[in-house]
């Protein structure tokens, strides 16, 4: 094991953080967040065909260039950092680790090459209306076979609304399954809902004997879910380590320059301290995700435990370092023409997607024994 990046994932890192801040500046995400779709096509396009960051970790049999969860970290790291305002945690990070984890070899030739090369935009659709992410608490219903429908609702789905393909979980009388519906397909209703961070889109889909098709064995969906939520878990834990590094560095570069009493405020003690705790936490932070990032690269048996922890870990620090920007910051930091805030409200989203902090370390204390 070997927690340093090799060169060719540092020089990925570099690359990734040129486009981003080329094609994701400040200004760029402002844009995007009012919008209703919430991306620019053309820069998604670019992502596909000049970076291929798509195909990063999709295996070359089904289209993709057959890299590790490792470089995926890197990239979602950065676009952490960046904000980007894309499909890509939603299409890489949920829907394509659903694909992947499946034994539907049909499903995967068929559905995944799309996602490798950008012309498929994926989401995975699993909470309703309490906003649990686990099977227990699913209740769209499936019937039919071999020819499926869905009838029910799906609510807080990441990119709904702009998918092209959804991946379903539904309940069948064998169990809970998962599905494949196409974002065109008649009887779904998709529905996009006003959220706290508008950087990260999400929507409300209404299935009314909407066809589907079955992915894997019917009822037999259940230890995918789960391996599904801890990939995804470890992929949100890498953005939220770029964007708690992107606050701290925007606290120390302000409390550098802005002057108060003839001296920065840097000097101050009480400003040290914040930013030293910051620091201290969003190192822990990286090595926890980095760490993540590694079990899940190497599919090891130590992947939901380490993925809760970094989850809940991550969380906190990330809400932390989010906080504290806007205090180091004073009455500018709560404006709105300063980004502080956009960092702030994506911080707490995430903390609450796939599972509060508290929920992670119940499910971590569970998978260890205690």
């Amino acid at each position: 094991m070997n927690f340093a990046f090799s060169e060719e994932q540092e020089e990925l890192r570099r690359s990734v953080r040129r486009f981003l801040q080329e094609k994701s500046p400040s200004t760029e995400v402002r844009r995007l967040m009012e919008t209703t779709e919430g991306f620019d096509p053309a820069v998604w396009d670019q992502m596909a065909n000049q970076l291929g960051l798509q195909s990063l970790a999709i295996p070359e049999a089904y289209g993709g260039s057959g890299f590790s969860f490792v470089e995926l970290t890197v990239v979602f790291e950065e676009m952490g950092a960046a904000l980007l305002c894309a499909p890509y945690f939603s299409t890489v990070g949920l829907a394509a680790n659903a694909l992947l984890s499946s034994d539907d070899e049909s499903a995967k030739t068929d559905l995944l090459p799309g996602i490798a090369d950008g012309t498929t935009r994926a989401t995975f659709a699993l909470t309703e209306d309490s906003g649990q992410w686990d099977v227990e608490s699913v209740a769209l219903s499936a019937s039919g076979g071999p020819e499926w429908t869905l009838s029910g609702h799906k609510m807080y789905v990441i990119d709904g609304h702009t998918s092209d393909l959804i991946l379903v979980v539904a309940r069948t009388g064998g169990g809970v399954s998962l599905f494949a519906v196409d974002g065109s397909a008649p009887g779904l209703v998709r529905t996009p809902l006003a959220t706290m961070d508008q950087t990260r889109k999400q929507a409300r889909l209404e299935f009314s004997s909407t066809p589907a098709r079955l992915i894997g064995e019917e009822g037999g969906a259940g230890p995918l879910v789960r391996r599904t939520l801890d990939l995804a878990a470890v992929a949100l834990a890498a953005e939220q380590v770029g964007g708690a590094q992107r606050c701290l560095d925007m606290a120390v570069d302000y409390a550098k320059t802005r002057i108060q009493f003839g001296r920065p405020i840097g000097s101050f003690q009480a400003i040290k301290h914040k930013c030293a705790d910051m620091l201290l936490e969003v190192e822990s932070a990286k090595s926890a995700a980095y760490y993540a990032g590694w079990a899940a690269a190497e599919d090891s048996d130590e992947l939901p435990v380490v993925a809760s922890l970094a989850k809940s870990y991550c969380s906190e620090a990330y809400f932390h370092a989010a906080s504290e920007n806007i205090q180091i910051h004073g009455g500018i930091g709560f404006t709105w023409e300063h980004d502080a805030h956009l960092y702030f409200k994506r911080a707490k989203s995430s903390e609450l997607l796939l599972g509060d902090p508290s929920y992670h370390r119940e499910l971590l204390a569970q998978r260890i024994g205690i």
